[in-house]
């Protein structure tokens, strides 16, 4: 089951050819990606940073860029896993715009880290679980 959040494209996110610079909507997507730990495993990624010392970073990236977001623009966010390993998993992403035209698209590989040694780590179950409930059901 697919997470779905929506944001505004705000002025600063532009560039001079009045669509989003390209790593604004990176930044958008991570934005998502933080907003998510919560509803899929009941944790926000600053507690599960800050508190468990677990991190997430991007190992790799595979992005269309479909249609430009522009100023004003609202842009809706659908977010969910189609792998899951033991040790990383890979988020899809799917943006839209409020015309319901997907502009961006993205698959990407996080590993989870131990925030102190930076080291890979098994996913613990707790947060398995709820990666699980949000998975297209590929597990590896």
């Amino acid at each position: 089951m697919a997470v779905q959040l929506a944001r505004r494209v705000d002025f600063p996110m532009i560039d001079s050819a009045q669509i989003a610079y390209f790593p604004r909507i990176y930044d958008l997507a991570h934005r998502f990606f933080e907003e998510c730990w919560e509803p899929m495993c009941g944790i926000t990624y600053p507690a599960l940073l800050n508190e468990r010392r677990i991190g997430f970073p991007v190992v790799h990236i595979e992005t269309k860029f479909v249609h430009p977001l522009r100023y004003g623009d609202t842009v809706h966010a659908s977010v969910e896993l189609s792998k899951i390993g033991s040790k990383s998993c890979t988020w899809e992403y799917i943006f839209s715009n409020q015309n319901d035209e997907i502009v961006w698209q993205s698959s990407q590989v996080i590993v989870c880290v131990d925030m102190d040694s930076m080291e890979s780590m098994e996913i613990p179950d707790d947060i398995r679980t709820g990666l699980e409930n949000h998975s297209t059901g590929a597990q590896l």
